[in-house]
């Protein structure tokens, strides 16, 4: 087996094709350990595992933590609302406190965009980043590829679509890397003001009507409109931003052809999705998070360098 070519996992745009194709092919023999009646392997016995969590997440937290029991790690859970944080202590020491307790890996997600990428530089010890800011979120753009790859085969020149608040979402950032990287056209779409002016010198295309792009595309993923990043008003109302950008079931049937739904999660139901189009057969959110588990052991396991 070859090795990844990073120390962490900082974000998909530092890491190299043959790296993502390397997770997902370990995350397929991981898919399969946490589908046996005993789900744990002693992959990471002996390795601790800090997740620091100065943003709340209730899914990303819970697959992460899910993920190091399955490969048998020992897990010290950190989350910064119960924390010395509050008390006004920075990051660092936040970090050496916990690093003196002979941690190995440090899961960390946090409100500012380049957190992990700093943290990796000052302390010594394995970083994967659960979220830093609106920048990346690189387990879920793998996830993403994963549970795509189940459905349609190989990506190369399957057509993708983001679609909602690009400007706010991490997940849309990690998403276009690595699709691009596995050969994927992706194309965005939402109101103006919540696509980044810059998305354009990603080679991304963009679109404002959602239909048309609904019929452009093989996938559809819908983001959630990220209200706790905005400080001022992108759109005149919830109720408009659903009748322009929301997908309901109607529209899904109308379509000339079958398309694949997916959804980060959390999912507002009845804004940028319909509870009918959320639970349909073209919906693949609850493989998303099963995958979640097994794409986070294999990039836990991975830089752990266990061979």
């Amino acid at each position: 087996m070859s090795n990844l070519s990073v120390n962490h996992l900082l974000g998909i745009k530092n890491i190299t094709t043959t790296d993502i194709k390397l997770i997902l092919e370990t995350a397929k023999n991981f898919k399969e350990v946490i589908n046996r009646p005993i789900k744990k392997v002693p992959s990471l016995r002996d390795i601790t595992v800090a997740n620091l969590f100065f943003e709340n997440s209730t899914r990303t937290r819970l697959s992460f933590e899910l993920a190091q029991k399955r490969l048998s790690a020992d897990v010290i859970n950190f989350s910064a609302s119960s924390s010395s944080v509050k008390k006004g202590e920075t990051l660092i020491d936040t970090v050496n406190n916990i690093l003196a307790m002979k941690v190995d890996m440090i899961v960390m997600r946090h409100s500012s965009a380049g957190a992990a990428e700093f943290l990796s530089r000052k302390v010594n010890a394995k970083i994967v980043n659960a979220g830093d800011g609106a920048h990346e979120h690189p387990t879920q753009a793998l996830l993403d590829a994963f549970s795509m790859q189940e459905k349609l085969g190989d990506l190369k020149g399957r057509k993708i679509a983001i679609i909602g608040d690009i400007l706010h979402s991490r997940v849309a950032l990690s998403n276009i890397f690595c699709l691009q990287k596995l050969g994927a056209e992706v194309k965005v779409c939402g109101p103006t003001t919540l696509i980044p002016k810059y998305i354009e010198a990603l080679g991304v295309k963009v679109e404002s009507d959602l239909r048309k792009t609904l019929e452009w595309c093989d996938v559809a993923n819908m983001l959630r409109i990220q209200l706790e990043r905005q400080d001022i008003k992108f759109f005149p109302s919830i109720r408009e931003y659903t009748m322009m950008y929301g997908l309901n079931k109607t529209m899904l049937d109308s379509l000339s052809k079958k398309i694949v739904i997916m959804h980060p999660g959390p999912i507002n139901r009845g804004v940028e999705i319909t509870s009918d189009v959320a639970d349909s057969d073209q919906s693949i959110i609850l493989d998303q998070v099963e995958n979640g588990v097994a794409v986070r052991m294999a990039v836990m396991f991975l830089l752990a360098g266990r061979q």
